[in-house]
């Protein structure tokens, strides 16, 4: 991609639809809109809303209203739920206690003040956001990086029900990527095939030296880079994008390749084996989104112009 464009304003946001709030544009211009150009914070709220499916695309401003009133009403009866089985769980389960102690140890080593000492989030209500998200979704359960996820979306929404539902939405969208009991291992398979298809060079050196390397960078799946970036809107700004679906499905894969081949000289170079190329890819710090986005949607290209290999193929087109 060429340098971007500015990113979407509420401007041109509000242009999208028409006086009924119906979207007058496709949802394919603009998946594309957001890949090329980002969106500005003010509508990133609304748009996530779209992307994530908590509102359909096809929805009316009256039925939105309708909806966010029904999430708000479903959150309450869930807490109400959870406050009924807490004792419970806590007396039956004991995966349910581990997991609470857990989250509350999380929580509490999270930055919770901005560099000027204002406080920037709740950790009571990130906490009970959590635990009810672990009770009422068996299928992810809790893993370590869920709080920095959720954080980040009680950072973007100013309601408890819309921080919920946004992550319970965003997990769905992304469990073949994020969740480590479904996805990640796929991921990482298919990173494999994309290094030995694109880079066999490379990709010897790491069935050798590098044996277990690219194994060993779930984290990058796990937390969906989110420790990759230096701001809090270049999370957003990948984020959004693999919400979108383009310009393929499973774009993450495509940006760890990405991330891999900025160590790659230094790995060659130093014939570095497993854990030196372990701690050059944890070195991955403080990445411009864009930039890697752009690397990445390059690389889309180049396999489109090679032909995509199965199972590549099944897993990204």
């Amino acid at each position: 991609m060429v340098k971007r464009k500015p990113p979407i304003d509420k401007t041109e946001w509000d242009g999208f639809f028409d006086e009924n709030g119906h979207l007058a544009k496709s949802r394919d211009f603009i998946c594309v809109n957001i890949l090329e150009r980002g969106l500005h914070p003010v509508v990133r709220t609304e748009a996530w809303k779209f992307l994530t499916g908590y509102y359909s695309w096809q929805s009316s401003q009256d039925e939105r209203l309708t909806v966010d009133s029904t999430r708000r009403k479903n959150y309450e009866a869930l807490c109400q739920m959870y406050e009924k089985i807490q004792p419970l769980l806590e007396n039956l389960h004991r995966n349910f206690t581990e997991t609470r102690n857990n989250i509350t140890h999380d929580i509490q080593k999270l930055y919770d003040k901005d560099p000027l000492g204002n406080v920037l989030i709740d950790k009571k209500r990130l906490e009970k956001i959590l635990l009810l998200s672990y009770v009422c979704n068996t299928q992810a359960e809790y893993q370590q990086g869920f709080h920095e996820m959720v954080m980040l979306f009680q950072l973007m929404v100013e309601h408890d029900h819309e921080t919920f539902w946004l992550f319970q939405f965003f997990l769905q969208k992304t469990e073949h990527s994020c969740v480590i009991n479904i996805g990640v291992g796929k991921n990482l398979d298919m990173l494999n095939n994309l290094i030995s298809f694109l880079d066999p060079v490379f990709a010897e050196h790491l069935k050798g030296k590098g044996a277990g390397a690219v194994q060993s960078l779930f984290p990058w799946f796990c937390l969906c880079f989110q420790r990759a970036f230096k701001s809090f809107d270049d999370i957003w700004r990948l984020w959004e994008v693999l919400l979108t679906g383009k310009p393929c499905r499973n774009f993450q894969v495509l940006v760890a390749y990405s991330m891999l081949q900025m160590v790659r000289e230094q790995v060659l170079q130093e014939s570095m084996t497993g854990d030196d190329i372990l701690l050059a890819c944890n070195s991955l710090i403080d990445l411009d989104a864009d930039e890697l986005i752009s690397a990445a949607c390059i690389v889309y290209a180049e396999l489109i112009q090679k032909g995509v290999p199965q199972p590549l193929k099944d897993f990204l087109l």
